[in-house]
């Protein structure tokens, strides 16, 4: 993919929305930055960005619920769930409500940037 992934943040913690987003700019074009599950739901289908990374623990409408709005309403959509909780029935609950990827934050990026680059690259 030669543009910038345009990508949509959900995050309902102010710092870490800051902190990952200044990640995210280095190789991404952040089209929206939202707090709560039913924005991200809005948000994407208003936005269409090329990746929508959802924290779980979103205010509301939490991110799996989130995610698998989304993806129901738009199968092609590419959703990452960044999350602090590292347990592998979250991450298997996240791919059954269809997120690409899931990705644990205690990770450090946890390889954010490469997963949004692949995912949109996987797009064609």
């Amino acid at each position: 993919m030669s543009k910038r992934p345009r990508v949509l943040l959900a995050e309902d913690h102010a710092g870490v929305a800051k902190a990952v987003c200044r990640l995210l700019v280095l190789d991404c074009d952040v089209v929206g930055i939202v707090a709560s599950g039913t924005a991200v739901i809005e948000a994407a289908q208003r936005l269409q960005p090329d990746v929508i990374v959802v924290d779980l623990n979103l205010p509301g409408v939490n991110g799996l619920e989130a995610c698998r709005q989304i993806t129901q309403e738009n199968p092609e959509a590419k959703v990452i769930v960044f999350t602090a909780v590292n347990d592998p029935d979250l991450k298997l609950r996240s791919f059954e409500v269809g997120a690409s990827a899931f990705l644990y934050k205690g990770a450090g990026d946890g390889g954010l940037l490469s997963t949004v680059r692949r995912l949109c690259d996987d797009r064609g």
